[in-house]
């Protein structure tokens, strides 16, 4: 079985090691981009698995635009997003993916801290593992 590859987009290093160690000890090749720009260029240019989107980096809802350009894109709508954020902190915002789901084209919800477990779990099963 080919390894999987993920693409992390998030402007916080410290995070996006954190998830890329988690994720290579399951088995997964990790790939990462610091802003919405240059992480549609790596979605173009190497062709993830999965996606993992963080919401807040250069502006407050970066990541909600290009959660929609991925999935606008016929080239890349099948590809499965989850998204991280701490936003329900920071502005009491939730997420409900029944009421939600047309609003915010992305597969999961994830918020941080992130659980490692939590994180595998949901990388697995969005790519039908």
């Amino acid at each position: 079985m080919a390894t999987k590859k993920i693409l992390i987009i998030d402007d916080d290093i410290d995070l996006v090691e954190a998830m890329r160690l988690t994720l290579e000890s399951a088995g997964f090749e990790v790939i990462d981009a610091q802003d919405g720009k240059k992480g549609l260029e790596k979605i173009t240019s190497g062709s993830p698995d999965l996606i993992i989107l963080d919401v807040m980096m250069g502006t407050q809802d970066e990541g909600f635009h290009v959660a929609y350009q991925i999935k606008n894109n016929p080239d890349t709508s099948d590809i499965p997003v989850i998204m991280v954020t701490a936003v329900g902190q920071e502005t009491g915002f939730s997420f409900d993916k029944e009421k939600d789901e047309d609003f915010l084209p992305v597969n999961e919800f994830l918020e941080k801290p992130i659980d490692p477990d939590t994180l595998i779990e949901l990388v697995k099963k969005n790519l039908g593992q």
